[in-house]
């Protein structure tokens, strides 16, 4: 059993992700920045606070007694990710025993069989290119940091990516979508929380960056 701290519990992703740490035992602290609005959705037995990925003070509180804070933050502007990703790294880098970082970023950072990212080809969509960049942005700095947090990106699939049923199984790449038989990426939310909480348990990628689909 762990102590996880979930930064965007309420979210679509969040909320998944708290679910199915809740089903497997662990402990879970959601931080929302608005806990009245989104508590009567999570599942009894949570500790529901005010949290902020982007504020010092929250994170140095939160961490005391966590073993895994997990980053499923979304809706805002580009800055968002990377502030999150700065703010974590730094503030849990000068504890003795920091810890883990597990990041769910965006499928738009994945490579196109071609070596670029989806975010950089030229029918990717313009309403999604700023947040799509604050993700880049975020991986890119994980990737640069070296102070002794670990960390692990998560990326969904780029495109089909939706709510859906837990099948409780899926495939894992790194760089490249995982595809099918029929050149396909697709996973649920449902799954992707399988994923997240299957790293938290038993590490494969650590300060590296994962994606995964059916």
């Amino acid at each position: 059993m762990s102590n996880l701290v979930v930064f965007g519990a309420g979210g679509t992703a969040g909320s998944r992700i708290t679910a199915e740490a809740v089903r497997r035992g662990h402990r879970v602290t959601a931080a929302v920045r608005r806990p009245e609005a989104v508590a009567p959705y999570l599942l009894g037995g949570v500790h529901v606070v005010t949290g902020d990925a982007t504020s010092e003070r929250s994170v140095r509180e939160l961490a005391a007694e966590a073993d895994v804070m997990v980053v499923a933050v979304g809706g805002g502007e580009r800055w968002l990710w990377l502030d999150a990703a700065r703010n974590l790294v730094h503030t849990l880098s000068p504890m003795p025993h920091p810890p883990r970082v597990i990041h769910m970023g965006g499928g738009s950072t994945l490579l196109t069989p071609n070596g670029n990212r989806f975010l950089d080809e030229p029918d990717f969509p313009d309403e999604y290119r700023e947040s799509a960049q604050g993700q880049a942005e975020a991986l890119d700095f994980y990737r640069s940091s070296s102070n002794g947090v670990t960390w692990t990106y998560v990326s969904p699939p780029p495109l089909e990516f939706h709510p859906g049923e837990r099948r409780g199984h899926y495939r894992t790449g790194t760089d490249h979508p995982v595809v099918d038989d029929a050149g396909r990426s697709v996973l649920s939310y449902e799954d992707l929380a399988v994923a997240i909480v299957d790293e938290i348990e038993k590490p494969c990628f650590s300060n590296q960056r994962f994606t995964a689909a059916y």
